[in-house]
């Protein structure tokens, strides 16, 4: 078996709709692909949940929570817990979406004039699956975002 094969099965693993691309990409060009959509992956669990455990968590926040309120009205109004789960769940896509792109832009928020220069920043870096730094960075998720996308709901859970 050579590495591709053996990446194109991780990434089959993982539910990628094109292994064969992702394994590809890291290759030839060196980016970690892998690491990449492993974490996407997990992303699209949390924002899939939203949808998948509707039901559970729109009785949860009818009983308590801050959006309670909201949400009890919401159900007298007549929305159904699976509605409520679609629109919670695009909320969590396009929160998540920014989150990734101000990893990336950190310069994205809303900082006073003249203190950009003088504050941290952040990168998200892989590990080998011994824990140790490989020197890659996952930069520009939010790029593929959409196209790690599942096919069908991961299933939720963290």
């Amino acid at each position: 078996m050579t590495d591709i094969d053996k990446l194109t099965g991780l990434f089959e693993a993982l539910g990628a709709d094109d292994a064969t691309g992702w394994a590809d990409s890291e290759a030839e060009d060196d980016i970690p692909q892998l690491a990449r959509f492993r974490f996407l992956r997990m992303a699209w669990q949390d924002i899939d949940a939203w949808s998948s455990a509707a039901p559970h968590w729109v009785e949860a926040y009818r009983r308590e929570g801050l959006a309670g309120g909201a949400v009890e009205r919401a159900v007298r109004l007549g929305l159904t817990p699976v509605e409520l789960g679609e629109i919670a769940r695009e909320i969590a896509r396009e929160t998540t979406f920014a989150l990734l792109q101000g990893m990336d832009d950190p310069a994205r928020g809303d900082v006073p004039p003249g203190t950009e220069a003088q504050l941290p920043g952040w990168r998200l870096a892989e590990l080998s699956p011994e824990g140790e730094p490989t020197g890659r960075t996952l930069g520009a998720l939010h790029e593929d975002l959409n196209e790690a996308e599942p096919q069908s709901p991961t299933g939720g859970g963290s």
